[in-house]
């Protein structure tokens, strides 16, 4: 049971946060939503200092950005999702589990200024583009032209920030991690991978 004076029990497994969404959006979460414990370890590095603000990089449904917001309330968590309707579910997963530190932006990440955060999460959302099935939906364009458009210009973004921004990739190929940035942590089988920029 949840509500006001329990005790909230979505954070206790992935298969609990899951019972958020649809039941559509649920079969979803093991190929595109963040694992519980990647989440939890993500935050964690991103949120080391005071009122860090923190930008998940294609956000689907919010997952990263509500067990970020939730275990570490000191920081402030976006998310940027270009799909509408994965935004809504995403608002209202917000709105149900009644997270303060949480805001979700609807659009292309290439219309967001970087230096309004200070570090980035980064579960591979350009990947849809080389894959040829695994898609979340046929709603938008997908080519591997738009892959290499999209990995430059997180590149670039990167690049132009300061020295000691931090960066957690989760099964990413690497493209759009600037040479500037130093791994300094990696877990599950290598697919996380922390980064600092020196």
């Amino acid at each position: 049971m949840d509500n006001i004076t329990s005790k909230p029990t979505w954070y206790t497994s992935d298969a609990a946060f899951d019972w958020l969404y649809p039941e559509r959006i649920q079969r979803l979460s093991k190929q595109h939503w963040t694992p519980m414990e990647v989440a939890k370890k993500s935050a964690r590095f991103l949120a080391t200092g005071t009122k860090k603000r923190i930008l998940d990089i294609g956000c689907g449904v919010g997952k990263f950005c509500l067990i970020g917001g939730h275990f570490f309330p000191e920081a402030q968590f976006s998310g940027v999702e270009q799909r509408k309707e994965l935004f809504h579910f995403a608002q209202a997963a917000k709105e149900r589990t009644n997270t303060q530190n949480v805001n979700f932006i609807n659009n292309n990440f290439t219309k967001i200024d970087f230096d309004d955060f200070d570090h980035f999460y980064f579960y591979n959302a350009f990947f849809e583009n080389l894959a040829e099935e695994g898609q979340i939906d046929q709603g938008i364009e997908y080519s591997v032209s738009l892959y290499n458009y999209y990995s430059r210009y997180m590149y670039k973004c990167l690049e132009n920030k300061p020295a000691g921004t931090r960066l957690v990739t989760f099964h990413s190929l690497e493209d759009e991690v600037p040479p500037s940035y130093q791994l300094v942590d990696a877990t599950v089988d290598f697919l996380l991978k922390m980064w600092v920029k020196r």
